[in-house]
Order: C-alpha cells, then sequence, then structure tokens
C-alpha cells in the first residue's frame, strides 16, 4: 500500500531578529499505513517542526523547502502539503491528518462544551444534521473511554481530568477517521496509570481505527510501548530510523546509544542509596527529623453548597536532616498539597505537621515568617514561575531580596553569579529573561533561586516531568551533586518512579490522600505489598520493548483484578 506521509528532502528554516534559524535540514521520511512511527530526540532537535509540517500547521516566518506528499486514507487523493493553499489544506486538515496536541487544557476552547467542539469539526467537512452529527460524538467519545458520553457531551473542559481531557483531544482528531493522527507528547504531564491509559488508547486508534499514529515524544519508555518504528532526530537531522526492538537492542549512532543511556531505570538508585548512607555520620538516625507529620489531614472547603473535599487524610512521615523522601503516586492523590502545606502555602486542617521546629496547624504567618527563609520550593513549571518581566539574575535575587539578605538585585549579583556557576549556568545567563533560556536551562536557574537562603528543606515538586531524557540525566545528577555538597534535607514529590528511585533515600506512596506504602527503593519498587503499588509500577513503561510488553500485561490483569 501507497505511504500516507512521504516526507522528501524536508529543509525548514524560521526568520528571527538574529538571522534565519534552521530547525530542520533534509530530512527524509516516510510513514507506512497503520503504523506507529515515533519520532524522538531533545528539545531543539526538529521533532515537531517536522510533524507540524504534515499539517501545514508552521506560521508565516517558516520558510520550507523539499516535499511533504499526504494521501487520504483509501489512497485515492494526494497532495504536497509544503505547495497546498490555505482552502485546501482546511479541507484535508481533519480528514486526511489530524493532531493531537500536548496541552489539552490550551487545545479545547474553555467556552464551548467539548460536543460542540467535536461536532464543528464534523460540520466543517460534511453536511450533517445537528441529531447526525450529535449522535456521531457522542459515539467517538464512547470509543474513546469517556463513561456517560450522553450526558458529558454537554459538559466543559474544567469539568474533565487531565487524562479525560487528553481522551477528548484524541476523539477530536479520530470523528473524521483520519489516515495518520501527529500525537505531540501526548502523556508528557499525565501520571503513570493515566498515561498507561493512553498509550493503549492509542494503540487502539491504530488496531480498531486504522489509523497510522507519528508520536513525538521524549520519553523512551513510551516508545518501547507504542511504536513499531523509530526515527531519531538531533540538530534538525535525522540521524538513524529503524525498527523498536533494533534500535533498542543494538543502536548505531553515538547520539542515539546517548539517549538511551540517560534514561533512569528502576534499580540503578540503590548504588546511590548506599553512598548516601555511607557519608551519614554516626547517630544520623537519633537527630531530630526536619519534618514530621502525624495523622495530617488538609482539607479543601466546598464552595456554592458543594461538600469539603479532603485532599489529605491521616498522613504520618517524617524527614530527617540531610535525607531525600520521594512522594509519588498519581494526580489528585494529595502529593502537592503536601509539599505546599510543608512550605506554610496550604492550612493544615487536622493532626499536626511540625516543620523545622514550628508546628504550622495554626501558626500564624509572623511566628512562621522567620522559618520560610531555611525552605526551597522549586516548582513545577519554571516557565510560570519566573515573572517574565525580570532577568534571570532579578529572579535569582528575589529570595535575597525579599528576606533581608540583600537590598536590591544589583547588591545581591556577586551570589546570583555563585549560585549560577553552581548550577551549571553562565553568569552571562543572569542578564537574558527567562523565554531566552531553555526548559532545561529555565530549571536550573529555578533551583539555584530554590537554593539562594542555604535552605535546610528543598521542596521540589515535578522539577523534570516536562523535561527530554537527556536533560533530565544532567538535571537529576546536579540535583545529586549539589545535595551531596549541602546536605539539605529534601522532598522530592515525582510521578516518574525510575526519577525518585535514582535521588530517594525513602519513598512514599500515596493514594486518594492516605498513606499505602513507605520504605527503601529497593522495598518499595523492588517487593511492593500494596496492589496499589504494584499497578503503579506495571504502569511505568520501560525503554526495553520485549520487557515492557510483559509489563503491559501485567498492568491489564492488575487493572482487570481492580487493583
Amino acid at each position: 500500500m501507497k505511504d500516507v506521509v512521504e516526507i522528501t528532502d524536508l529543509a525548514v528554516s524560521f526568520a528571527t531578529d538574529a538571522g534565519q534559524v534552521q530547525a530542520v535540514d533534509g530530512v527524509t521520511l516516510s510513514v507506512h499505513p497503520g503504523e506507529v512511527l515515533a519520532v524522538v530526540g531533545e528539545s531543539g532537535s526538529g521533532k515537531t517542526v517536522t510533524a507540524k509540517t504534515i499539517l501545514g500547521l508552521l506560521p508565516e516566518t517558516a520558510r520550507v523547502r523539499g516535499a511533504v506528499v499526504l494521501s487520504s486514507k483509501d489512497g485515492t487523493t494526494e497532495g504536497d502539503v509544503a505547495q497546498m493553499s490555505a482552502a485546501r489544506l482546511r479541507q484535508v486538515r481533519g480528514r486526511d491528518a489530524a493532531m493531537v496536541f500536548q496541552e489539552p487544557s490550551t487545545a479545547l476552547n474553555p467556552v464551548y462544551p467539548v460536543g460542540w467542539q467535536i461536532i464543528e469539526g464534523l460540520r466543517a467537512h460534511g453536511r450533517y444534521t445537528r441529531a447526525e452529527a450529535r449522535a456521531e460524538a457522542i459515539d467517538v467519545l464512547r470509543r474513546v473511554g469517556i463513561p456517560d458520553p450522553e450526558e458529558r457531551i454537554d459538559h466543559y473542559p474544567h469539568q474533565f481530568s487531565g487524562g479525560q481531557k487528553q481522551r477528548i483531544v484524541i476523539a477530536q482528531a479520530l470523528v473524521l477517521d483520519p489516515g495518520v493522527i501527529v500525537a505531540d507528547e501526548p502523556t508528557t504531564a499525565l501520571d503513570v496509570t493515566v498515561q498507561a491509559e493512553i498509550l493503549d488508547l492509542l494503540r487502539r486508534c491504530r488496531d480498531e481505527f486504522g489509523a497510522a499514529v507519528v508520536l513525538i515524544t521524549h520519553n523512551m519508555g513510551v516508545v518501547a510501548d507504542l511504536a513499531d518504528r523509530v526515527a531519531v532526530m538531533y540538530q534538525g537531522k535525522l540521524v538513524e530510523q529503524a525498527d523498536v526492538r533494533t534500535l533498542f537492542s543494538a543502536p548505531k549512532e553515538p547520539y542515539t546509544q546517548q539517549l538511551l543511556a540517560a534514561v533512569p531505570r528502576i534499580g540503578e538508585g540503590l548504588a546511590r542509596a548506599h553512598e548516601r548512607a555511607a557519608r551519614r555520620p554516626e547517630g544520623w538516625e537519633e537527630q531530630a527529623p526536619v519534618v514530621r507529620a502525624r495523622d495530617l489531614r488538609i482539607v479543601y472547603p466546598g464552595r456554592f453548597r458543594q461538600p469539603d473535599f479532603v485532599a489529605v487524610d491521616g498522613v504520618s512521615l517524617s524527614i530527617r536532616p540531610g535525607e531525600v523522601l520521594g512522594l509519588v503516586g498519581e494526580s489528585g492523590s494529595g502529593k502537592t498539597t503536601i509539599g505546599r502545606a510543608m512550605a506554610g502555602l496550604t492550612r493544615v486542617a487536622g493532626g499536626s505537621l511540625e516543620v523545622l521546629g514550628v508546628e504550622l496547624r495554626g501558626v500564624r504567618e509572623r511566628t512562621f515568617r522567620p522559618v520560610r527563609s531555611k525552605i526551597g520550593f522549586v516548582f513545577q513549571d519554571p516557565a510560570t514561575s519566573f515573572n517574565p518581566l525580570l532577568t534571570i539574575a532579578e529572579c535569582v535575587a528575589e529570595p535575597l531580596v525579599v528576606h533581608g539578605r540583600a537590598e536590591n538585585a544589583a547588591d545581591a549579583r556577586g551570589r546570583v553569579d555563585e549560585l549560577l556557576e553552581a548550577v551549571q549556568l553562565p553568569r552571562a545567563f543572569g542578564a537574558r529573561f527567562p523565554h531566552e533560556l531553555s526548559g532545561g536551562q529555565r530549571q536550573r536557574a529555578s533551583l539555584a533561586r530554590a537554593l539562594a537562603l542555604d535552605p535546610e528543606l528543598l521542596i521540589a515538586d515535578e522539577p523534570t516531568s516536562a523535561l527530554d531524557v537527556s536533560v533530565q540525566a544532567r538535571v537529576l545528577d546536579l540535583f545529586d551533586e549539589l545535595h551531596r555538597e549541602l546536605e539539605f534535607a529534601a522532598l522530592f514529590i515525582s510521578h516518574d518512579l525510575a526519577v525518585v528511585d535514582m535521588l530517594a533515600d525513602r519513598i512514599a506512596v500515596l493514594h486518594r490522600g492516605r498513606l499505602v506504602e513507605e520504605g527503601t527503593g529497593d522495598q518499595v519498587l523492588g517487593s511492593p505489598r500494596e496492589p496499589y503499588t504494584q499497578r503503579l509500577l506495571a504502569s511505568l513503561p520501560v525503554p526495553d520493548p520485549v520487557e515492557q510488553a510483559e509489563r503491559r500485561a501485567q498492568w491489564q490483569r492488575l487493572r482487570g483484578a481492580g487493583a
């Protein structure tokens, strides 16, 4: 059969104030009918730009050379997307090729019901009565796993969870039965159990709907789980492509080998944990904990006659000086709520939470303010946690100015330069604005800001979830190095079990606000006792296609058993 997409000698450049930037350079690639092609590489490698050319979604500043031939699902029509008029592009988008965007919250219009948004695509490409279009939308919502689609078709995006919103975006892509679906990082911000369900759905797009899938991702476990063939990009060029088993078992190019070596794997953290334990002084276990929670309860009050929501229910845990506690669980399990409570950002409703010797239940701001300077916080998304109007140096200096350690950002510049060097950023980056740094560089700057006051406790909330594997590996190594040097206690919140295993001395597993399991990485991840932890572990895709096929079968058995 004819390939659904055939890209020949594609080159894409962008006009900027600093001149032409070459994003894609001479890429030749094809997508076979009904296959999953994964395009991988680090940020800036050109993978998303290449994928967007399939639908003609590049901005006006882009200059495109080469051919991108898109065929219809039945093979009767074809055309070069690079040469198509705007009217012709509108015809092929959705019908011949569709896109699943990275962030469903921004892809869905918040002011329209989800059913209206699916029906809009149908009516743009054919004549449907209102009843026919509604029936089609309900059918596709049911097929992607939205419960009670007859009722929920009239709900708005904010009434759905993150995983359900991603299913709705996939339903939008599937409703016109396209030949190819381009999925751009469709699982990046999802926890492992929801990610496993979305991967299962994308597999059904291929098997039940007969659509080819172009998967853009930096998660090599996802590639091993879903892909038939893999294309590796680096600095705008296609450096290697092979079937998934060959690529993982015998990668040829040094860059591919480096990419696979950077992927964290469960079990690798054991040696690091022993090394950290060996460095600790005698009597360390008898020291007073930096954080001690007893029967901690946190409640969000209901609004508009809605009942209160219990986010954390009876959690007891502790963190000793210099110890890293990993906190894992699904979205909504209470991980971030506990982290925010430790930083004094969320009120404690019941039980006890003692941080650095101060009881936070009922604490007054005047009492807690001196303690704030001993706590650092690394946010999940540094792009939104930095003030876009301030330079990086001013952002990093902010805690020093707020807590009276420096009069202004200029006065703190010496300390800021030290911090930037500590997180392996050149001093000159201090003069740049947040949008001028890459995701990995911004996360390093965020870590520098959190360390500005030499904290005794560092709270890191999903600090590597949006980073590609090579950048993630560098940030994790940096975190480990800084922890070895500064010996702060840390709460490391993540849904990636392999990342937590690398850094944490102990791991605590949360489920629906309750602590279900706690222990060392070897205990919790090596031989989990709780069914929920077993399901969490089975949901994590591993970068090995053979092992991942076995784990997928195990996950489906556990899900079927209701674990």
